[in-house]
């Protein structure tokens, strides 16, 4: 089977890469390797990869039409898609927000465009979050619940997205499963998310701020490798013909303390963190917790790594990548 994988020098198209590789798939991994975070990190995932039977990258940005769609005759043997190339981080869209739109609508456009123009595409699996759910507090969340009101750049130009996927099935019959990803952590993370942001503060003796103001912040946090599972799992399912616009949360299906995984990191690395309050922003939300009924049904997807032994593997791995000896 030929994919195409979107941000496969990202922190999740990194992991889904080795899983296709390893089963046999040839991958065309497509990145921009940008500067939103340190290229270095990007460059090191890559070389994972580079060299491996079936793997081949391409180097371009989804917003370059030409070098994208021209794929379509390029590489019509083509026959998946895992489009995993987004701009990331909730709070970074209060800085940069033109980047939201350009990747995350205008590159997502792109992908569909050319997904409808290859000949032998028979699924597209393409990366949402779980920030859709936006100020909603039923949990867990479910796929039924509204998703109309977010509380972030960020979480709108994902609904954006799966709205713009939805009108494509709908026009074009282009069979697309979209993902709802929760908290995703693990080895090889990327360094504007909590755990990484956690554990170099700890090591530096930098103060923690945590958002909670009194309140338990709480995160569903899934470990990578399972949400590698799932994506790949997915992917291997495509949509009957005439089905619906597919939606579904991927998650450990725990709502986990975040003081609670800060522990485990301290624990993991032999120090203490320093711990400061600080008002919750009005771009993230006090809890997550995946429903994952819908994925599990579909797939018998069932994460299988607990915070206990996930903290642990990214600490071990961080601790390798800062050149430092575990405690």
């Amino acid at each position: 089977m030929a994919v195409l994988l979107t941000g496969v020098a990202g922190f999740i198209g990194m992991h889904v890469a080795e899983l296709l590789l390893a089963r046999g798939d040839a991958v065309l991994g497509l990145d921009s390797l940008n500067d939103y975070y340190d290229p270095a990190l990007k460059r090191a995932r890559l070389s994972r990869l580079e060299g491996r039977a079936g793997f081949e990258f391409l180097h371009a940005d989804l917003t370059d039409r030409d070098a994208v769609l021209g794929l379509a005759a390029a590489r019509p043997e083509i026959s998946r898609i895992v489009h995993l190339a987004a701009q990331p981080g909730v709070r970074h869209s209060l800085v940069d927000p033109y980047a939201y739109v350009e990747a995350n609508l205008m590159g997502h456009l792109v992908v569909l465009e050319l997904a409808r123009r290859l000949p032998r595409l028979d699924h597209l699996v393409y990366a949402s979050s779980s920030s859709v759910y936006g100020g909603n507090t039923k949990l867990p969340f479910s796929e039924s619940d509204r998703v109309d009101r977010p509380v972030s750049l960020y979480a709108a130009t994902k609904r954006g997205g799966e709205l713009i996927s939805a009108a494509y099935q709908h026009i074009f019959g282009l069979p697309q499963t979209g993902l709802r990803f929760f908290t995703v952590y693990g080895p090889w993370g990327r360094p504007d998310m909590a755990p990484w942001l956690f554990a170099e503060s700890i090591l530096a003796g930098r103060p923690i701020t945590l958002y909670d103001e009194g309140r338990v912040l709480r995160r569903d946090f899934t470990f990578v490798e399972d949400i590698a599972t799932g994506v790949v799992a997915c992917l291997d399912r495509p949509p009957a013909a005439g089905e619906g616009p597919r939606l579904l949360n991927i998650g450990n299906h725990r709502s986990e303390e975040v003081r609670r995984f800060l522990g485990l990191l301290e624990e993991a690395l032999g120090r203490r963190a320093t711990v400061r309050s600080a008002p919750l922003p009005a771009t993230d939300v006090g809890e997550t917790f995946a429903d994952i009924e819908a994925i599990r049904d579909l797939t018998g997807f069932e994460p299988r790594t607990a915070i206990e032994t996930g903290v642990p593997r990214f600490a071990k791995w961080f601790l390798m990548w800062k050149g430092m000896s575990p405690h």
